[in-house]
């Protein structure tokens, strides 16, 4: 039986957007796995950082999961909001690059997972394009960058399927992230150009338009294994969009911390990544010296969103009612 809300603990606010912490996490053990990588040298710490990701995630999972044991009308409503619905996919998001991260660090974990998220993906993606197509009451101001979530998922399959062996599934998924990533990125920037400004507490989720392009380039390599004219297309349409995010960090600053500034996070281990790739791919010295200026930005902003989420939960301002 549900608790009444007078009564209700914070349990029953624990929202699906946590999930990316772990997106974020996830991104940084990558992208110090690469840096280590060009570096020849082993300094341990995407294995304590994936090691650190796979514990947040389970705490994570633990208590959405005694949510919906506890207060399954909260989760369902979260299922049925049109904006928090596009959060749940950071679940298989965050399955996915436990996969990718289990890889280097306990390889016999990497293909479980990825079955599991790649599944749980696609019908997370399913379901949130049934429900676009067919609610009624939706509105362009629901629409935020946050509906990028469920299509950058599809992107980063093939970067675990391809060395695990599943190399046509990958291309379908692959497939699906760049379709939605073209439709998607039009629509978002219509309603950013001509409606109401994006909620505040939203604004993080610019940063998401990184993320599409960065993992593609990645994952794009991964399938074809060279780079080609479409990949520099991802790769500078990603730096293009990372250096228009700059240009505005002054505003984010300002902002305050809310649980979405996670945004940032994910985003910029991508365009990371993608950098070293182009380092370790081209050898050309300037996407060593953008891979290592965007690690150090990367590992700055990861550890003080760490800090600010921990205090947030100690001063009680996560996991409390909506103003």
């Amino acid at each position: 039986m549900e608790h009444q809300p007078g009564t209700r603990s914070r349990l029953a606010y624990f929202p699906i957007s946590f999930f990316a912490v772990v997106m974020g996490l996830g991104g940084l053990s990558v992208a110090w796995q690469k840096a280590q990588q060009l570096a020849g040298a082993d300094l341990h710490i995407n294995t304590a950082l994936a090691t650190c990701t796979a514990a947040v995630f389970v705490v994570l999972a633990f208590f959405y999961l005694s949510k919906l044991a506890r207060f399954r009308a909260a989760v369902l409503a979260e299922l049925d909001h049109p904006v928090k619905l596009n959060f749940f996919p950071t679940i298989s998001i965050s399955l996915l690059l436990l996969s990718i991260t289990s890889l280097g660090v306990v390889p016999a974990a990497g293909r479980p997972l990825w079955l599991i998220g790649a599944a749980a993906h696609l019908l997370f993606t399913l379901h949130i394009i049934n429900v676009w197509i067919h609610r009624d009451h939706l509105q362009i101001q629901h629409l935020n960058p946050a509906w990028f979530i469920p299509a950058v998922g599809n992107v980063l399959v093939p970067i675990a399927g391809v060395p695990l062996g599943y190399v046509e599934p990958s291309w379908f998924f692959f497939s699906i992230g760049m379709l939605f990533w073209i439709v998607l990125m039009t629509i978002v920037f219509y309603r950013v150009l001509f409606h109401t400004p994006i909620d505040k507490r939203l604004m993080p989720t610019l940063f998401i338009l990184i993320a599409p392009p960065a993992v593609g380039f990645v994952a794009y390599l991964r399938l074809v294994d060279h780079i080609d004219a479409f990949a520099r297309v991802l790769y500078y349409s990603a730096l293009f969009l990372t250096l228009l995010m700059f240009m505005q960090a002054r505003r984010f600053i300002a902002l305050g911390f809310f649980l979405s500034s996670w945004a940032y996070s994910f985003p910029l281990a991508a365009i990371t990544i993608a950098s070293l790739l182009m380092y370790e791919r081209t050898g050309l010295e300037p996407y060593a010296w953008i891979g290592t200026a965007l690690l150090i930005v990367l590992t700055t902003v990861v550890t003080m969103l760490a800090y600010r989420t921990v205090e947030a939960i100690v001063q009680d301002r996560i996991c409390v009612p909506e103003q």
